[in-house]
């Protein structure tokens, strides 16, 4: 429960708003007097970390790396080269967050750039530059920590960027960039009480917020904004998808993110899972042996995770077409990405264990069929719909 609400408040709503309120903030309220004053406020500089960025997206980092190595032999006591750098190593850990390969070097960068961002605030703690490195360093260690269940550190990390919030706070209603945070926080300051009612009294010292006012903010800022135009529609796919049941919504949004950053692990197989989810099967499917191909010729960013998602897809396609084989074939991959991945409690390896039993029961082969059933037992809990089918199931057939 935690994790979500850290992953979700303190790194979008903080880091996100952060981004934005600083970028384009300082170019409202300070631009005219101060157009030297922040690294950030030079447009040349902008158009290379957007170009950068974007590489980022699309899973060039050498591309991308290069700019910043560029930015840390001009700039080597500022926190922005070596802050960009643990955003390329984010986004490396954002298409599997529980392979740990890359925490330590990741670590590493975002705390280079908060004690180069400390100096900097030390000699002046007026300057929004150093407050928005400082909030969105300590920002992106709480998210990870959080994911590591580490709740002390994620905690610690939590707290000093809030520390640093108000300084990098600009006039949000001057620029759609800056509406990225306030659109975050209106939505999930209504979905977090109505999913966790045991939060509510902390919520309540919160401004009342309003998903619909959320959701319509988080479309402008999707359509208008320059910075911030792929993180609001990363997020609006998200919702459209889980939480606002909007499934061609979140299929138009994702598509469009795959056709721009087609080399982008998450985007390719939330597409696919977009399309498997509005009956687009054949597309899907060609989309999801796509992914099977990259993974097998070891695609940068292409591994066991998305593996799990394309295999599920593919043997649900080719059961629906009643090619069984074909389908215990995919069924049988997605068991192992899954594992490979550690994924033994999602619905996709937990069904596909499901249907491995069906097959083998119809096959004759019931020492088979209990086995997967068994598995199902082990690892799905007592209300998840996976053991519950498998119980009526193996009482059905009396396995």
């Amino acid at each position: 429960m935690f994790k979500k609400i850290i992953a979700l408040i303190l790194f979008s709503v903080l880091l996100f708003s952060k981004v934005n309120a600083f970028s384009q903030s300082t170019l409202v309220d300070t631009f005219k007097v101060e157009q030297s004053r922040y690294l950030l406020l030079d447009k040349g500089l902008q158009f290379r970390i957007t170009k950068s960025i974007n590489s980022m997206y699309d899973f060039n980092f050498p591309v991308a790396e290069r700019d910043f190595a560029v930015l840390a032999y001009q700039y080597p006591d500022h926190p922005l080269p070596d802050f960009l750098m643990a955003l390329g190593y984010w986004w490396r850990i954002e298409v599997d967050v529980t392979n740990e390969k890359y925490d330590d070097i990741f670590i590493q960068y975002l705390d280079r750039a908060i004690e180069k961002a400390e100096a900097i605030y030390d000699e002046d703690e007026t300057n929004k530059e150093a407050a928005f490195f400082l909030a969105a360093g300590y920002g992106f260690q709480s998210r990870l920590y959080s994911e590591r269940k580490k709740w002390t550190k994620a905690a610690w990390g939590g707290k000093n960027a809030l520390k640093y919030m108000e300084l990098s706070r600009g006039e949000e209603e001057f620029n759609p960039e800056l509406l990225l945070g306030d659109a975050l926080f209106n939505y999930f300051s209504v979905w977090i009480p109505e999913n966790y009612p045991l939060l509510r009294p902390v919520m309540a010292l919160f401004p009342k917020g309003s998903k619909e006012l959320g959701l319509q903010q988080l479309e402008q800022v999707a359509t208008n904004a320059f910075y911030t135009r792929v993180e609001a529609q990363y997020f609006l796919f998200r919702l459209y998808a889980s939480e606002e049941k909007k499934p061609y919504e979140a299929l138009r949004i994702s598509e469009y993110l795959h056709s721009k950053f087609p080399n982008n692990p998450y985007f390719h197989r939330s597409y696919a899972r977009h399309l498997y989810t509005v009956g687009r099967w054949i597309e899907s499917l060609d989309q999801s042996l796509e992914i099977l191909d990259r993974i097998a010729a070891k695609q940068v960013g292409y591994e066991a995770n998305s593996g799990r998602y394309a295999s599920f897809y593919a043997a649900e396609y080719y059961k629906r077409i009643g090619d069984m084989a074909e389908a215990k074939k995919y069924y049988l991959q997605t068991i192992s990405y899954g594992e490979e991945s550690e994924s033994q409690e999602s619905g996709y390896y937990l069904h596909a264990l499901v249907q491995l039993g069906k097959m083998e029961t119809a096959a004759g082969n019931k020492s088979l069929a209990k086995k997967y059933f068994k598995e199902v037992k082990r690892y799905a809990k007592r209300k998840h719909p996976a053991h519950q089918e498998a119980r009526d199931f193996i009482k059905k057939n009396k396995l």
